[in-house]
């Protein structure tokens, strides 16, 4: 009989490593099962958006309106007679000196009154001669009637008949010598419209209308008419534009302007705001302020006519954080999906705007000390705030409450209506806090923190949705200037977050 065999160790050892290999490998394929499942219900629950990333870039914030290209001085050029033209001497786009003739009217009528005049004042001072005789001649009688009243050799009547006829005398010469000022001031004036007769250009300009034609007759009984229209100098021109009543309070002298006119569409021209008028134009129920815009035009490429397409830009932000304006809008829809709300976050926290906006400033180190010095006493008083029980304090931010103390979001309703109340108890703190840092900046310094810090606590709030884990993710951020395709944000987003603009499952 032979003996049993036995298996050997190196067989047992060999069994138990491909044991080992098998289990191995079912627990990589499960692992790698898993994660294939969970990353497919990744991507498929984040295909079920569509988002935008957040980036950096510049904000133009401008207001769109049309105008008319004038010249800036436009001179009508008219006649204080009425006569019969016999020259025009300039035509359409002349260009003319001041003083130069360019049109007469026949001098023929007015000749002839001066020549008449001229006639009535030699009369006057024949007048005036024969008035002077008589004169001398009164007088004299009444000399020798005085010397005879005191010798008592003629009436006392006989004297006061030659003092009465020495006082008309002089009147008479009174009268004569009135007449001749009259005529002479008569025929002054016939003189004053011999020289209109002949019509010369106010200024240096160029001729842009003309109305009148050889031989004909130009009445100015009523009010002179217009012959000529002279721009006074085409290198200068401005453009009268209609802006709505919703944006004239935006627009302030200074401001940038750009337009565009048919004549030259691949060109883009500048400007410059000049003035707000206050006379209001309504047309058709639709209220508009005349803005005067500056234009430049060297090389006589505006024509005076010409519309032009303008953007006034009353707001430049460089290097912001940016969203596209379809992401405000996005909202979830109510399937489930619903968005989870995001806990904390920077609810109403100024801080990172302040410090972005002192950074701004380039502070010296004093400057920075006052800042750092305010921030720091902010968030000790903000830290006390949300340390209180939440039924005394709730929602405390950095400035304030949430929706019932002044940094929080406004949703409607009652705190919709208290929303300029609640900005306006935020401004007085605001002061209050950073009154001892604002005493050490300069002028302009302090100029760009009002502006600033003016326009982040006149902001408004607005829902944001990330895309976190394939769910939105709600997020309140502060808006700012808006271009029309992209929003400046700030709050507890950062570039390069996807942002959800819209849903990319196909309807049911």
């Amino acid at each position: 009989m032979s003996a049993a065999r036995t298996p050997s160790p190196a067989r047992k050892t060999s069994g138990w490593s491909r044991r080992i290999a098998i289990v191995i490998a079912a627990l990589a394929i499960l692992i790698a099962g898993i994660y294939a499942w969970h990353h497919r219900s990744s991507e498929e629950a984040a295909s079920a958006y569509r988002t935008v990333k957040v980036d950096r870039g510049d904000i133009r914030v401008t207001i769109s309106a049309t105008g008319a290209l004038n010249a800036t001085s436009k001179v009508d050029v008219g006649s204080q007679i009425s006569g019969q033209v016999t020259d025009v001497l300039v035509d359409y786009n002349d260009h003319v000196t001041k003083g130069q003739v360019i049109a007469r009217i026949d001098p023929s009528t007015f000749e002839a009154q001066i020549a008449q005049g001229n006639a009535q004042i030699n009369s006057a001072r024949a007048d005036l001669a024969t008035a002077q005789a008589t004169v001398r001649n009164a007088e004299a009688d009444y000399n020798r009637k005085v010397e005879l009243a005191q010798q008592q050799l003629i009436a006392r009547g006989d004297l006061d008949l030659a003092r009465a006829a020495r006082d008309q005398a002089r009147a008479q010469v009174a009268s004569a010598q009135a007449q001749i000022r009259q005529q002479t001031a008569s025929t002054q004036t016939t003189r004053l419209n011999l020289q209109r007769t002949v019509i010369r250009a106010p200024v240096d300009g160029v001729v842009l209308s003309r109305s009148v034609e050889p031989g004909q007759t130009v009445a100015a009984s009523l009010q002179a008419p217009v012959l000529f229209q002279i721009a006074e100098d085409l290198s200068q021109m401005e453009i009268l534009l209609a802006v709505d009543e919703a944006d004239i309070g935006q627009v302030k002298p200074g401001l940038e302007v750009g337009f565009t006119v048919d004549a030259f569409p691949e060109r883009r021209f500048r400007g410059k705001v000049k003035q707000v008028r206050l006379a209001a134009t309504n047309t058709a129920n639709v209220i508009t302020y005349p803005v005067v815009v500056t234009v430049g035009n060297s090389d006589q490429s505006l024509l005076p006519g010409m519309t032009a397409n303008a953007e006034i830009e009353v707001s430049h932000r460089d290097n912001v954080l940016r969203v596209s304006n379809a992401a405000l809008r996005y909202k979830p829809d109510d399937d489930g999906t619903g968005a989870t709300a995001q806990q904390g976050g920077t609810r109403g926290n100024f801080a990172q705007d302040f410090e972005r906006i002192a950074h701004a400033l380039r502070l010296n180190a004093g400057q920075q000390a006052a800042f750092d010095e305010a921030m720091a006493a902010i968030r000790q008083r903000a830290a006390a705030r949300m340390a209180a029980p939440a039924a005394q304090n709730p929602g405390a931010t950095l400035f304030g409450r949430g929706p019932g103390g002044g940094g929080g979001n406004n949703r409607g309703g009652s705190d919709g209506g208290n929303a300029g109340a609640m900005r306006q108890r935020m401004a007085e703190r605001f002061n209050q806090q950073f009154a001892a840092f604002k005493a050490t900046l300069d002028d302009s310094q302090k100029a760009v923190w009002n502006r600033e810090t003016a326009a982040l606590l006149g902001s408004r709030r607005a829902p944001l949705y990330k895309l976190a884990g394939g769910r939105p993710q709600a997020v309140m951020v502060r808006v700012g200037a808006s271009d029309g395709s992209y929003t400046e944000v700030s709050g507890d987003i950062r570039e390069g977050d996807e942002v959800i603009v819209g849903s990319g499952r196909a309807a049911k």
